[in-house]
C-alpha cells in the first residue's frame, strides 16, 4: 500500500476505535449512573452495542490494510451482537415488566362462576357443563 492510502487506513482505523471507545464509555456511565432499570436496560444495549461494532470493524479494516485480506471473524462478531443484543434486552424488559406488574382486580361476572375458565364450584354442580360449548345447556329443549 503506498502511503497516503495507509495514512487514510491508519486514520479511518483510529477514527473507527475511538468513536466506538466514545460509544462504550457513554453506555457504561449510562448502565451506572441511570436510575431506574429500563433506563439502565437501555444504554448498554444501544450504546455499547455501537461501540463494540466499532471496534470490531476497525480491527476488520486494520487487518485488511495490513495483510490486504478481508478478516470475516469480526464481522460475523459484530452480526452475532447485533443479532442477540437486542434479543436479550427484549427479554429482561419483558421479565421485569411481569414482574412489577400488580395483578389485575377483575369486576364482577354477574354469574355464579367466576373469570376463570375451570371453576371448582361450578364444575361440582353440573359435571359435564365444562365439555359442552358456551352457551349450551345440558336441558334438552322442548318443541
Amino acid at each position: 500500500m503506498n502511503g497516503s492510502l495507509a495514512l487514510i487506513g491508519e486514520a479511518l482505523v483510529a477514527l473507527l476505535i475511538l468513536l466506538g471507545s466514545f460509544f462504550m464509555l457513554v453506555g457504561s456511565f449510562g448502565l451506572l449512573r441511570l436510575p431506574t432499570l429500563m433506563q439502565r436496560l437501555h444504554a448498554p444495549t444501544k450504546a455499547t452495542t455501537l461501540g463494540v461494532g466499532g471496534i470490531l470493524i476497525a480491527s476488520m479494516l486494520y487487518f485488511l490494510f495490513t495483510t490486504g485480506r478481508l478478516s470475516i471473524h469480526e464481522l460475523l462478531i459484530t452480526l452475532f451482537l447485533f443479532l442477540t443484543a437486542p434479543v436479550s434486552a427484549y427479554m429482561l424488559a419483558k421479565a421485569h415488566l411481569h414482574r412489577s406488574r400488580a395483578e389485575p382486580t377483575l369486576p364482577n361476572t354477574g354469574r355464579p362462576a367466576g373469570w376463570a375458565t375451570f371453576d371448582p364450584q361450578a364444575e361440582a354442580a353440573d359435571p359435564e357443563e365444562g365439555l359442552r360449548p358456551q352457551g349450551t345447556s345440558s336441558h334438552a329443549r322442548q318443541p
